[in-house]
């Protein structure tokens, strides 16, 4: 067996707890230096709350959360593939390097759009109802 296949069998998950547990270390790490992922969070726990507050209905939960993972789903791997991007340009700029960076991001801006729109169609019926009762 030589260094590369050592080095393979090193980083291989050996099970599903070792799978999970390294997923979750990349869900804190994100959580703990992406300032926009504590962002996020705060914006999906104000969600949540209105959503207790206004009762919404099942299919309206379905779409919250959707929109909640959705946006955190796309912060993570904007998250992964800056990093990816810093290592493989070696932090030297690089047009491609930004190009790729401001793609991400903009992932992340169109799935937001989506969640705002959701939260909209959803609670401004309710907070209408609430002031013209």
């Amino acid at each position: 067996m030589d260094l590369q296949d050592n080095n393979q069998k090193k980083w291989k998950n050996r099970d599903l707890l070792t799978s999970m547990e390294f997923a979750m270390t990349g869900v804190v790490t994100a959580f703990k230096e992406e300032r926009n992922m504590r962002k996020h969070m705060v914006s999906a726990v104000l969600v949540i709350i209105a959503g207790f507050i206004f009762q919404v209905s099942a299919i309206e939960w379905l779409f919250l959360l959707l929109s909640i993972f959705l946006v955190v789903t796309f912060e993570i791997i904007n998250s992964a593939l800056e990093n990816v991007v810093d290592l493989a340009s070696g932090y030297h700029f690089s047009l491609l390097a930004k190009n790729a960076k401001d793609m991400a991001a903009g992932a992340v801006l169109v799935i937001s759009g989506y969640a705002v729109l959701t939260g909209l169609i959803i609670f401004v019926p309710k907070v209408l109802k609430l002031i013209f009762r």
